[in-house]
């Protein structure tokens, strides 16, 4: 078996691309070869490897701040969501008092409210709660970032009566080869190595 390679500055973005790399080690190079370190992994991932590839550096991506400083009772359901939303805790405060205590900032609901600038907020209250419907019968997504909770997820979809300490096995076996970290029956093989 190929062992996985340290990230170096000789190695090419396509074979780092091929591992699986915790982010605190993206972190660690990135300090390492004067790289920004902030960011998710998915940033440092593509920071890394367009350095790896031309030696230039990829600044951070900046994040919005909001300017307006609105509190929960001046934001009602005729308001206008705007544009370049940002969740703020006065937003939280405005969805509890419309939705209930049971209200979060869900990923879906959060990418309905980035890309619907201009609706009300009547229109946002509606959307969670088609959202939230919604999430009861169907499978939700894991961002390509957390591969580590879709690996035990589809692990134990496959698996009845498996027990973590299998799944976790599977996948540290798994994240050391080349290639993909998505679940996979053949995994089991090293269960009864």
């Amino acid at each position: 078996m190929e062992s996985r390679p340290e990230i170096t500055i000789n190695l090419d973005s396509r074979t780092f691309r091929e591992y699986y790399y915790l982010k605190e080690e993206l972190v660690v190079f990135c300090r390492e070869n004067h790289l920004p370190a902030s960011g998710g992994k998915q940033e440092l991932t593509e920071r890394i490897a367009c350095f790896l590839d031309s030696g230039k550096v990829q600044q951070p991506i900046a994040k919005r701040i909001a300017n307006h400083k609105a509190t929960a009772s001046e934001i009602t359901l005729e308001s206008i969501i705007e544009k370049g939303f940002v969740c703020t805790e006065t937003h939280r405060a405005f969805f509890i008092k419309q939705i209930g205590n049971g209200f979060s900032f869900n990923v879906r609901f959060q990418q309905w409210l980035k890309s619907n600038a201009g609706k009300t907020y009547a229109d946002a209250v509606a959307a969670y709660n088609e959202i939230n419907k919604a999430k009861k019968s169907e499978k939700s997504s894991i961002g390509k970032q957390f591969e580590y909770n879709t690996y035990i997820r589809d692990f134990f979809a496959d698996n009845a009566g498996k027990t973590l300490e299998d799944a976790i096995k599977c996948w540290k076996y798994k994240k050391s080869l080349k290639g993909h970290n998505c679940y996979e029956k053949s995994d089991l093989a090293i269960l009864d190595s």
